[in-house]
């Protein structure tokens, strides 16, 4: 008998698909990931957010380059004097990633319609696990607020 994870994979392959946004996207996945990153971890520099994300910098510089010219981040000196000027998310970048948060919430707010508060946190607990597991495994932990 194969053991579950085979069920995880074909699952996880399943959700990859699903949408839970009811109108067109107001940020890209990248940019999302990227704000998100940003704002739990304050400013970082193109080093910072490819060790972060284990891309390399020329796909960074794209992906911030993009956000940049959207107004969504802007390059700082280094508030702590480091010579690497750092991306800072900008008021609109904020706006844009609580908006783009709170579409999303209210998708899993309809799919989850029919869970108990305990099943959604039961649910998030394994979610949180699954991915700690992941980032311990890569070397690359996500700061959680």
């Amino acid at each position: 008998m194969p053991r579950p994870t085979h069920e995880v994979e074909y699952e996880q392959m399943l959700l990859s698909r699903h949408e839970l946004r009811h109108r067109a996207r107001a940020l890209d996945r990248s940019a999302y990931v990227l704000l998100s990153r940003i704002r739990v971890q304050g400013p970082m520099s193109i080093g910072e957010l490819s060790d972060a994300f284990g891309l390399d910098a020329s796909t960074l510089n794209r992906q911030t380059a993009a956000a940049m010219r959207a107004g969504l981040v802007e390059r700082i000196p280094d508030p702590a004097g480091g010579i690497a000027r750092k991306f800072r998310i900008t008021g609109k970048g904020e706006r844009m990633l609580d908006d783009e948060r709170e579409t999303i919430t209210g998708g899993l707010e309809q799919v989850m319609a029919d869970w108990s508060d305990e099943d959604i946190a039961a649910f998030a607990s394994y979610l949180r696990r699954f991915n700690m597991d992941i980032e311990r495994l890569s070397g690359r932990p996500w700061p959680r607020p």
